[in-house]
């Protein structure tokens, strides 16, 4: 996709939200497991399971090859732009950006996901450009749920996306903020 889309910044931060989203740091390498490495995370997400510090390395050259292809930011979530308290993704897609996000145990219950998310999005349709922003998301994840429905997404009438993942099978819904104009 790095063909037909700009490049993303090599550097990006974005606040709203009383948030600052940035990227990740090797200085953030120690506290990368205690945001992944936890049964939920495991259970919910693609991120390997267990997360040490070997996961977190190869996560963050993960994070920057995608972003050097143009195809994908994980940013981290922060209040003040030192210690991360999750992490938010932005994909580019074919019909304009998907967002995904993972909040540390030890930080939900403060509508961090739903603020991420929101300032994610605003960044994808100022700034990006983008037709439509989605989440994909199981229906049985009543924490997700929850967090579109917070950022303003509402569930689209289209097929689930079905497969499987670390061994178990998944059906994702289709959450969609469209463009207001």
């Amino acid at each position: 996709m790095s063909g037909t889309s700009p490049p993303f910044p090599e550097r990006i931060e974005l606040t709203g939200e009383g948030l600052v989203l940035r990227d990740w740091t090797e200085a953030d390498l120690a506290a990368m497991p205690d945001l992944f490495d936890h049964p939920d995370v495991a259970y919910w997400t693609p991120i390997v399971s267990p997360f040490d510090e070997t996961a977190a390395r190869a996560r963050l050259g993960r994070d920057r090859q995608l972003r050097a292809e143009g195809t994908t930011i994980l940013l981290a979530i922060t209040v003040d732009g030192r210690a991360p308290l999750g992490e938010v993704m932005l994909r580019r897609v074919p019909e304009g950006a998907e967002i995904g996000y993972v909040i540390g145990p030890a930080h939900r219950g403060q509508g961090l996901a739903a603020r991420a998310v929101r300032v994610m999005a605003a960044y994808a349709s100022e700034q990006l450009a983008v037709g439509k922003v989605i989440l994909e998301l199981e229906a049985e994840n009543a924490a997700s749920v929850a967090v579109a429905t917070k950022a303003g997404f509402r569930l689209l009438d289209v097929p689930l996306i079905e497969g499987e993942e670390k061994g178990r099978p998944y059906a994702l819904q289709t959450w969609g903020l469209l463009p207001v104009f």
